[in-house]
């Protein structure tokens, strides 16, 4: 063949455009399934994309070049929006992401901090053929001999069936598969979007009536429990709930350089607190909210999208509504517009008495979304001791804020001098971030203490949620925290969140390694200041009286993984090609079991159904 008739055949749009997918799903795959010369994206991709050329050459007589480039922008669209959407949260998005697409534009600045450069080669085309079409005289007029163009509509046609053929041979042998990502990888990016879209499965329905305090106990392998000395311990006391921002637990005790990254908190570690390492985050899509939402009520996330769009349409049972029944004042402290991921639903949906929010703090010394956090806990100290005033009990949750992804706080917040291996690193501002958080903790307790409310009180802290996904980190992020752990960094690191508190009694500092999540603050505070939980149902434990624990995990891992003692299990197609790793805290060669695999998928379908049939709330 002749260079001028591949040429020819080459600027034929099917051709040309089929050339061009294929380049972006070789970046697509290169970037979310690591493959760099991923030859099978050829038979799940392409086979996509024909389907809907061979319809535009089939049916369309006029215009056909435009219905061509509306179709690779759409598909790249696709594409790029899966790069960022993995990047940031390590899963495949779906359409029901578009539900938060108003929370993006808050955080841009985040989503667009994991961008590298490359990624936007995707777009390079359409900018390119604009330019072409738009501008150049020969492109102006490609663009007219081609729109009119029948084709063979008989070979299309045949060409279609094949297509569609191929995506169902794709999609049909992997609609079982419990891992969303492999899921993707074997039908293709294309077809399971379209997948998700078409295959709206109904889930188990268990009438709430069944769903006992019993039944999930035996689920998660709670026993006959007797009371531990810690039973009743703070009784009367004030509780404050602080949820700090992207906190993770290799930061405690971390020194880089003979630097110390949080010495407020590791003074805290040693000032008779209890302090669980093998802690785990339990969020999904709405992130900081949805800690807000497990810490709160000891249920589990929604199967998709945030618990601030699927759940606050209910009356929700939670710690602030038991500890109002047991005589305690109630308030949420958060420095951002309480209508960010929709709080203000989320609020009274969670019965909290009061919030403040974004017009308590005000605009002084804000980066990210608000007040710093500095001002965040001057402003609350002050709140607080009006609260005591009158002699009742308060229950307090604080949401700090300044150290938020992608930690690029202000100079004039820097507290210490990064190492330069560190600098110009996201490992590093994350680091440097942290610290400042630390610093401003520190301020924290000197206030509560300087308004008398620091003895009287028990203080729980812990991270909403990681800071430094590993699918978010480049090379040289990823040496620097094998040089921080001592070796690779894990699933099990990542997710591994602390959880410290101080004032529940205990006369010295003891480190707890039992497993742990968010969803058991509730009934371990509840346990601390002798409140009964008979008339809750939770999905969380007293920690302090239980030795076994089973965290199903959600979002940021594929579903059906889940944390236990036996550790971090991530299931491939199915359990039986599982990934195991060690807790963040070493220990026993991983060993989960199918039936903690079942267990967890159960505890799940459990909560979704007990949530999804409480009553409404009725709207003011």
């Amino acid at each position: 063949m002749s260079s001028l008739n591949i040429k020819r055949w080459i600027v034929k749009p099917f051709v040309f455009f089929t050339i061009v997918i294929i380049l972006k799903s070789f970046l697509a795959w290169g970037v979310i399934f690591g493959d760099l010369l991923p030859w099978k994206s050829l038979l799940t991709e392409i086979p996509f994309a024909w389907a809907l050329f061979c319809i535009i050459e089939r049916f369309a007589s006029k215009r056909k070049l435009g219905y061509y480039m509306t179709v690779n922008f759409v598909v790249t669209a696709i594409f790029f929006a899966a790069i960022m959407y993995f990047k940031y949260f390590g899963v495949i998005v779906t359409y029901h992401a578009a539900e938060q697409v108003g929370q993006v534009t808050e955080v841009g600045d985040s989503v667009f901090s994991l961008m590298d450069p490359y990624y936007l080669l995707i777009f390079i085309d359409i900018i390119g053929l604009g330019f072409y079409f738009f501008f150049n005289k020969k492109g102006r007029n490609y663009k007219k001999e081609n729109i009119n163009r029948s084709g063979a509509k008989l070979k299309y046609s045949l060409l279609f069936a094949v297509s569609l053929g191929l995506c169902f041979f794709n999609i049909l042998p992997n609609k079982a598969s419990m891992n969303e990502i492999k899921k993707a990888q074997e039908m293709g990016i294309l077809n399971y979007e379209a997948y998700t879209i078409f295959a709206q499965g109904k889930p188990e329905v268990v009438n709430a009536k069944e769903i006992t305090q019993d039944v999930v106990d035996k689920l998660k392998g709670i026993g006959t429990t007797d009371s531990s000395s810690f039973q009743g311990a703070a009784k009367g006391k004030n509780l404050i709930i602080l949820q700090m921002e992207a906190f993770q637990n290799f930061l405690l005790g971390l020194k880089i350089d003979g630097q110390e990254i949080t010495p407020n908190l590791n003074r805290l570690l040693g000032d008779n607190s209890l302090y669980f390492p093998n802690f785990y985050q339990m969020v999904g899509q709405g992130n900081t909210s949805d800690a807000e939402f497990v810490v709160n009520t000891s249920f589990y996330i929604p199967p998709r999208g945030a618990a601030t769009t699927s759940y606050v349409d209910r009356v929700l049972p939670s710690l602030p509504r038991l500890l109002q029944e047991n005589g305690y004042q109630t308030a949420t402290f958060h420095t951002n517009d309480v209508k960010f991921w929709n709080r203000s639903e989320l609020y009274s949906s969670l019965g909290w008495e009061h919030y403040y929010d974004h017009d308590f703090f005000g605009d002084e010394d804000t980066f990210f979304f608000g007040a710093s956090d500095e001002v965040l806990y001057r402003k609350t100290a002050d709140k607080l001791k009006d609260m005591s005033a009158g002699g009742q009990p308060f229950y307090a949750q604080v949401i700090s804020m300044s150290a938020h992804h992608p930690f690029t706080i202000p100079e004039e917040k820097f507290r210490m001098k990064m190492p330069e291996r560190y600098e110009g690193t996201f490992v590093g501002d994350y680091i440097r971030a942290q610290n400042y958080a630390d610093v401003a903790f520190g301020q924290f307790v000197e206030e509560l203490k300087a308004n008398g409310l620091w003895d009287n009180s028990v203080i729980m802290i812990y991270g909403d949620h990681m800071g430094l996904p590993i699918y978010s980190l480049d090379h040289d992020d990823k040496e620097l925290m094998t040089e921080i752990y001592g070796h690779d960094y894990s699933y099990a690191n990542m997710l591994n969140i602390p959880l410290i508190i101080h004032g529940g009694g205990n006369t010295d500092s003891q480190t707890l390694e039992q497993v742990g999540g968010e969803v058991d603050i509730m009934p371990t505070a509840a346990g601390l200041l002798g409140v009964s939980m008979k008339n809750n149902l939770h999905f969380g434990q007293d920690l302090l009286s239980e030795k076994y624990n089973l965290l199903p995990e959600r979002y940021y891992l594929p579903s059906g993984s889940f944390i236990a003692n036996s550790g971090l299990l991530i299931p491939g197609n199915s359990f039986e090609d599982n990934t195991q790793f060690q807790l963040a805290t070493g220990g026993q060669k991983p060993s989960a079991t199918e039936d903690e695999y079942n267990r967890a998928l159960r505890l799940l379908l459990l909560s979704d159904n007990y949530v999804t049939q409480l009553p409404e709330k009725i709207s003011k």
